[in-house]
């Protein structure tokens, strides 16, 4: 069954039990995905590796957006969008514990032939990629850092 579908049987779960959060958060991503399928540049389907990318990003907006609101004493909204972020979780793959994301970004200034600060660009374009929805792109951009900078 693919993501969107997925998503599709969820909201209607989500219906049955009367959940709010998880039925609002659901039909907004599974519309980012229609809006992803019928855009200009979209082939009219989506892969699960594109759906990821967009519950990725959507996770990111909320979490940005709830420290927002915690800056602002809001805490009310921000509890709001940590239950939703809560929920997109669910379906974005595993992330990596701190040790992972270590012996990972060792493994990538080794393979890239990294000697220090400077060359973190060359390290991170690899990073991103190979790491991208197992990590937080600024918990690796965080991690190269410290790691070029002890060289």
């Amino acid at each position: 069954m693919s993501l969107f579908d997925q998503i599709s049987e969820d909201i209607k779960k989500a219906m049955l039990a009367k959940d709010v959060v998880a039925r609002d958060t659901l039909r907004n991503v599974k519309k980012e995905f229609i809006e992803a399928k019928t855009a200009k540049a979209g082939s009219g389907e989506l892969s699960d590796d594109e759906a990821l990318k967009i519950i990725t990003k959507l996770v990111k907006k909320g979490k940005d957006a709830a420290e927002i609101y915690v800056q602002q004493n809001r805490q009310d909204l921000a509890d709001e969008e940590f239950a939703q972020v809560a929920v997109m979780e669910k379906y974005l793959p595993q992330q990596m514990t701190d040790e992972e994301l270590t012996s990972a970004v060792k493994a990538i200034i080794e393979q890239t032939g990294a000697t220090g600060p400077k060359d973190m660009g060359k390290v991170m374009g690899v990073a991103s990629k190979s790491l991208a929805g197992k990590a937080e792109g600024k918990l690796i951009s965080e991690k190269v850092k410290s790691l070029l900078s002890a060289m």
